[in-house]
Order: C-alpha cells, then structure tokens, then sequence
C-alpha cells in the first residue's frame, strides 16, 4: 500500500528511495545479471532454502497447510540444488 502523495496527516508519506549507481566494469567472470557484491546463484540459493525454512515455520503455525507444503518444496529444491552444486564441485 503506497500513501505516497496523500496528505493523511498522520506523516507517513515517504520519499522515494534513492537507487545505488551501477559501475560500468564489471568484474571477470560475472555473468551480466549478477550485480557487483552479489554472491552468485550458489549464495541465492542458500538464501532461499534458509528463509523458506523460516516461512514454513510461520505457515505451520498459524494452520496453513498449502503453503507449509508449498514452501517445504521450496526448501526441498533449494537443498537439492546446493547438494548437487557441492557435489560437482568436488568432482
């Protein structure tokens, strides 16, 4: 919900926020869509297992059961793909 542009009063009109200059060099070897200080799709993935585990806990508690099983499935391919990455990698 925005309230940018009304007036109710209450002082929760916001600024828009102020966006982060890109570099022009990128680093070798980072594929165009990673933005600098990103960890890559080994770090995302990571990220996405540890908070749908998070989110899961919250659905199981307050009884909803299509997302507690949704977002296990989540967790679960996250762990898989990170359980594959660091098996090929040790190939």
């Amino acid at each position: 919900m925005s309230l940018r542009g009304m007036d109710s009063g209450w002082g929760l009109v916001r600024k828009p926020a102020k966006r982060r200059a890109r570099t022009a060099a990128r680093a070798p070897g980072r594929s165009r869509n990673e933005e600098p200080g990103d960890g890559g799709a080994d770090e995302a993935v990571a990220f996405i297992a540890e908070q749908s585990a998070a989110l899961r806990q919250l659905a199981e508690r307050h009884k909803l059961p299509v997302l507690h099983y949704l977002l296990g499935m989540t967790q679960l391919e996250a762990d898989e793909h990170l359980r594959l990455r660091t098996k090929r990698k040790l190939s």
